[in-house]
């Protein structure tokens, strides 16, 4: 059998070595040191809008805290897409809050405008103003940043920037990342670039970050004794691991170009098809391509593909099942417009790593050229 061709594996740069022998022979090897505070300025001077960057265990570690510096507690109503990884809306069930999800639009495939407000007049009738939103750039697409900000301002409800999967992505020259009251980022092993699990939050406000520093390395007040007045949480990033963050910020923009450069390899191969569909970038949009996805015309036609590559031993995956489909969310309330779960029944994620080689493509593309007969 040939080689497993993965979904997105890690592609390490070779500098990540550097960074971590320096944390071992400066037996720096605490969550915290010199590595922590570099990454953390590498990914604030990249981001270059004057933010202010907390280093992480993990994405659901810096939405958790997000929602935590929010005030978000029990009973509390968090509006939050519906069509994502459950990392997104679990953290919100950690504070004993509501989720309700929010459907998403055709364009970008993101939290809908018109279900959102609809949403939230709905929860204001109800006596209940929602505390947060959590809007997500899915597939390293960015969400309707315009509309979905001007409503959240109109109801005064701050938003959280799910951009785990947007690292390197931008919209009108922005990057995501920096669009949120509070950020956050993955680098989890799949990720566009990755500390093997991490993540971070972004602010810009630097007493928001003090704070969520605070709040990840157990909330320990400043006092001889271990002294603690709030409830604390062990999430922050170990210096070596931050090592490797530091040496993948020096391929971030490649590994950026390399998918990019998968997405054109689909489009080039599949655009001209009539039962195929890709998300297209719309003006001023620039997505990073985290992952490549396509729409076939049935739920059918996605598994008989989805099992030849199998059948290769290439991985690909449907879209993301939607959260008000899954069972540990049955009971929550969402507003549904029926485009997230054409998604999930027609989407397939491809093959996208920044590392896939030519041979690799090539097998892909052996794959797509037998099933839809391309000349």
């Amino acid at each position: 059998m040939n080689p497993k061709i993965w979904l997105s594996s890690p592609h390490m740069s070779g500098n990540e070595q550097k960074f971590i022998n320096e944390a071992f022979n400066s037996n720096w090897i605490a969550p915290l040191g010199p590595n922590v505070s570099g990454f953390e300025e590498d990914i604030s001077q990249y981001l270059n809008e004057g933010t202010y960057v907390a280093a992480l265990s993990s994405g659901t570690a810096a939405i958790h805290l997000a929602l935590i510096i929010l005030n978000v507690s029990r009973d509390d109503i968090v509006l939050c897409q519906s069509k994502t990884f459950s990392a997104s809306a679990n953290p919100i069930v950690y504070q004993g809050a509501k989720p309700v999800f929010i459907d998403s639009e055709k364009e970008t495939w993101n939290l809908c405008p018109i279900q959102l407000e609809i949403a939230i007049k709905d929860s204001i009738t109800k006596g209940k103003m929602p505390k947060a939103i959590i809007a997500v750039h899915l597939y390293g697409m960015p969400y309707k940043v315009d509309e979905i900000h001007t409503i959240a301002s109109t109801y005064n409800i701050p938003i959280i920037e799910d951009s785990a999967e947007a690292f390197g992505s931008s919209y009108k020259n922005k990057k995501c990342g920096t669009f949120g009251d509070i950020s956050i980022l993955s680098f989890n092993g799949n990720k566009i670039i990755t500390t093997s699990g991490g993540g971070a939050l972004v602010t810009s406000k630097k007493k928001i970050k003090d704070k969520a520093v605070f709040l990840a390395t157990q909330a320990r007040d400043k006092s001889v004794a271990y002294l603690h007045s709030h409830i604390g949480y062990n999430y922050r990033m170990s210096n070596v691991i931050a090592g490797i963050g530091r040496g993948q910020m020096t391929v971030l923009d490649k590994h950026v170009k390399l998918r990019r450069k998968n997405y054109r390899f689909y489009e080039e191969t599949l655009g001209n098809l009539d039962s195929v569909e890709l998300l297209n970038e719309p003006q001023d949009y620039f997505s990073n391509r985290w992952l490549s996805c396509m729409l076939l015309d049935s739920n059918k036609t996605r598994e008989a593909l989805r099992l030849e590559f199998d059948k290769e031993n290439i991985e690909t995956r449907p879209l993301w099942k939607p959260m008000h489909q899954q069972p540990i969310f049955s009971d929550c309330k969402a507003y549904i417009n029926g485009v997230s779960d054409n998604l999930f029944e027609r989407g397939l994620c491809l093959p996208s790593g920044s590392n896939l080689t030519n041979p690799e493509l090539d097998r892909i593309y052996g794959v797509l050229k037998s099933f839809f007969a391309l000349s």
